[in-house]
């Protein structure tokens, strides 16, 4: 029987997200060519004036208000025809909105620059853009490009990872990234996928919890177990206290580990393993010693493992799948893949994949199960 939910509304998102496509590509087609190639190559101003305005919070210093740029740079401790500047190209972009001359309010774009507003990206922009992130693709893209090196190792002399093991305020920027993304995907994982049908989920590498929580508060009978390295274990508990109330928390618990070295065993088939984006950052060797732990740790119980992955095009990818593409080989030795890719991972692996469950979002859950 299939685990998916909700297949209308999946089609016509699948639907929605090709128009999108579409539109996104009209400026190339009715763009002359050297300004559309102009265009391109000066986008990175867009990022770096959102970055700024992010930085200095204008959005939540705004709230419902309507400010001059005089009050919102003494505010913000800024010069305001600075500001001014600054706020007028970021509402040319759609971000923000002038209601009279050097008068700014917010607009449905930069209401999710805002500290109160729980769907806020200011996480998620602050990282691309911090220097950590930004610094690879300005300085050391075309060398890795060249040498197929990780132009963040390069940089930094790390890995992405084990640069965040000794970063601390980094690795709590990434964490709080990571956390915000559901902005961005929503919770149809939660409600596209028939997680009813089992007991347990066991989130591996779920950091604090919150796709686990997602899910758990649709499904009174569930309980789920976060495994996650230490150093995120440590305060994954505590970070809920007072957000979320104590009869759900405890159907929450968390265990500390390696994934790279095994995973928490099956108890029965009322199991399932979830894996949210944690192989795309991964080169093939490694996803493949995960793959075959999860193997052993369901043998023979009938348990089902749920990979939440990018599935991306063999022809013609679209932007979002390109992009999230070239994000993995600045930062990691991973790769957005497609289904033969993906499929070769599972062979390795003694996987066998089931179903390819869609979402109303940019991903799918492929749903795997050891090879009888």
């Amino acid at each position: 029987m299939s685990l998916q939910k909700n297949s209308g509304a999946v089609r016509r998102f699948a639907k929605l997200m090709k128009f999108a496509a579409w539109l996104q590509n009209i400026p190339n087609k009715v763009t002359p060519p050297p300004f559309r190639l102009i265009q391109i190559g000066s986008a990175f101003w867009q990022s770096r004036v959102l970055h700024v305005a992010t930085r200095l919070n204008i959005a939540s210093v705004l709230g419902d208000g309507h400010l001059t740029t005089e009050v919102i740079a003494a505010r913000v401790s800024a010069q305001p025809d600075a500001i001014y500047r600054l706020l007028r190209m970021l509402a040319a972009m759609g971000v923000f909105e002038e209601v009279s001359p050097r008068v700014f309010k917010n607009n449905a774009l930069s209401d999710h620059l805002r500290e109160d507003n729980p769907k806020n990206v200011r996480a998620l922009i602050l990282m691309h853009n911090s220097i950590e992130m930004s610094q690879p693709w300005y300085e050391q893209l075309e060398q890795g490009v060249r040498s197929g090196e990780v132009p963040f190792q390069i940089s930094h002399g790390h890995e992405l990872y084990s640069y965040m093991d000794d970063h601390a305020e980094f690795d709590s920027l990434f964490a709080r990234a990571m956390d915000s993304v559901e902005a961005l995907t929503g919770d149809s994982f939660a409600t596209d996928f028939d997680w009813g049908r089992f007991d347990r989920v066991i989130d591996i590498g779920g950091s604090k919890g919150s796709k686990s929580l997602a899910i758990l508060r649709r499904h009174s009978h569930l309980t789920a177990l976060v495994f996650d390295r230490d150093q995120v274990i440590q305060t994954a508990a505590t970070y809920w206290t007072g957000k979320e109330s104590s009869a759900l928390l405890s159907r929450l618990t968390y265990q500390s580990g390696d994934l790279l070295v095994s995973v928490p065993a099956a108890k029965d088939n009322k199991d399932i393993y979830l894996l949210s984006a944690v192989l795309h950052g991964m080169d093939d060797e490694n996803c493949v010693k995960v793959l075959r732990n999860l193997t052993t740790a369901c043998a023979g119980t009938g348990a089902r493992i749920a990979l939440m992955e990018l599935v991306v095009s063999e022809l013609k990818a679209d932007f979002s799948s390109a992009a999230f593409d070239m994000q993995m080989f600045m930062g990691t030795r991973g790769r957005e893949r497609t289904l033969p890719q993906w499929q070769s991972l599972f062979d390795q692996s003694r996987l066998v994949l089931e179903e390819q469950v869609g979402l109303q979002s940019i991903g799918k859950i492929l749903v795997l199960r050891p090879k009888a």
